[in-house]
């Protein structure tokens, strides 16, 4: 792949009732949003309900945007452990799609995206929106905030995938 072919990312920000995702295109030192969006689950639907929900929601948007590879929230939880395995078996479902689409999966921690679009690993929510609407010239802040993270995770793959593909070739 040369430096001017264009490298697609989809971006995913885990969760169980609401799963940011965002595509953007790397050409060059340019940056576009292809998509972005959130896929919802009601609390009221059983967990195999929810992660079906989520997997063929998700699969529409792979073979709509038809990424090089995806990058994933790396995740920590404190203490709330129902959330976290709950979140955790939202992530597994993004995994599975990117095995059965062959695709490379980088996992950037939340600090990582933050230091990709802000150059502040400790930046607030709102400061992340903002650089990710002016990073990719949108005329808004992506909304729901799951989709703006999304595409923040997305950012943050390619800079991670840039630099693993660098080393990879010596």
């Amino acid at each position: 792949m040369r430096r001017s072919d264009p490298l697609c990312c989809l971006g995913v920000d885990p969760g169980i009732g609401r799963m940011g995702y965002g595509a953007v295109v790397q050409r060059g030192g340019e940056l576009r949003a292809e998509s972005c969006g959130c896929i919802e689950t009601k609390p009221d639907r059983t967990l195999p309900e929810r992660l079906k929900i989520l997997y063929d929601q998700l699969r529409e948007q792979i073979e709509r945007c038809s990424p090089h590879f995806m990058a994933v929230e790396r995740l920590y939880f404190g203490h709330n452990r129902t959330t976290a395995e709950a979140v955790w078996q939202a992530r597994g479902v993004v995994l599975l799609l990117a095995a059965q689409f062959g695709l490379d999966v980088v996992e950037p921690k939340p600090s990582e995206a933050k230091l990709t679009v802000c150059g502040d690993g400790n930046a607030e929510k709102r400061q992340v929106q903002e650089m990710v609407r002016i990073l990719l010239g949108l005329k808004e802040i992506p909304r729901p905030d799951d989709a703006a993270d999304a595409l923040a995770i997305s950012m943050a793959g390619l800079a991670l995938y840039g630099r693993k593909l660098m080393s990879e070739r010596g």
